[in-house]
């Protein structure tokens, strides 16, 4: 993405070399939206386009912590800040808002949903109690935009699993929920039979209306039981390709391939994968 010509903002390179703060972000971004002399990527894209990046950029901030690897973690940091000022900039381009409209609303937002820090309220309550408190506020908020339903402003671009809990926490706080995990446990009983009897049954849009209810309940018990369902999935993942990579590294030390061996044998390594962990 080379530019024939620098966006005045930048024009003195020296200048701008030393640069690390805001500003030099914000004249950079500017001069790859520049109509004129900007990137023709860069040029083309609109908040739709951009938002995929911007959920994918939040994953790998996540990934990089998860892994600890402190390292990557300011350049992941820096994908992701990356996409609010892009946003902001396409919103300033049309007249919208721009960045200093955006930190100026999460600095307010900040301030109000502290009163504990910024305001008259004690510092001296448990971090549920302030939880329950910021619950609260949120909903005066939600109130203030006209959000009159209990679901009103939960995100529908979040991840299903993450909507899911959302969805399930507001029901819950107006008494729509489970008495406790033993009830959910036998809801998820009921789900899976009904998965069966629809895999026997009926076409694949009901297979897959079923599977749905099924995975929502999961998520509930996860809630129950105060688990993050995100982090346990996370794990699950990193064990199967952990185990997975140790049938590959077996049966390489055999100068073999996972296509070359069949299932009953990969069993059984994964088998042997899962004791070596465990001793």
């Amino acid at each position: 993405m080379a530019h024939d010509a620098l966006h005045p903002a930048l024009a003195d390179r020296s200048a701008m070399a030393d640069e690390t703060g805001i500003p030099r972000l914000l004249a950079i971004m500017a001069a790859l939206r520049d109509p004129k002399s900007g990137c023709p990527w860069d040029i083309e894209q609109n908040f739709g386009t951009i938002a995929p990046y911007t959920i994918e950029e939040a994953h790998e901030v996540a990934d990089a912590i998860a892994r600890e690897a402190w390292d990557e973690l300011p350049g992941e940091l820096g994908d992701l800040l990356l996409q609010v000022v892009f946003h902001a900039q396409m919103a300033d381009e049309a007249g919208m808002f721009g960045f200093d409209d955006v930190v100026k609303a999460v600095s307010d937002k900040l301030i109000s949903r502290h009163p504990h820090v910024f305001g008259d309220e004690s510092r001296d309550k448990s971090a549920e109690q302030q939880v329950k408190d910021w619950e609260a506020i949120k909903a005066q908020e939600r109130a203030a935009k006209a959000e009159k339903g209990v679901l009103d402003g939960v995100a529908l671009g979040l991840p299903a699993l993450s909507r899911a809990l959302k969805l399930q926490n507001r029901a819950a706080r107006v008494g729509f929920d489970w008495p406790g995990p033993q009830d959910v446990l036998a809801k998820i009983q009921e789900e899976a039979a009904e998965l069966v009897e629809a895999r026997e049954t009926t076409d694949h849009a009901h297979q897959t209306e079923e599977f749905g209810d099924l995975l929502f309940v999961m998520a509930n018990l996860a809630r129950h039981l105060d688990i993050d369902p995100e982090e346990a999935l996370r794990s699950a993942n990193a064990k199967f390709t952990r185990r997975f990579r140790s049938i590959e590294a077996q049966l390489a030390a055999e100068g073999r391939r996972p296509e070359d061996s069949n299932l009953a044998e990969m069993d059984a390594l994964w088998d042997k994968a899962k004791a070596a962990e465990r001793a």
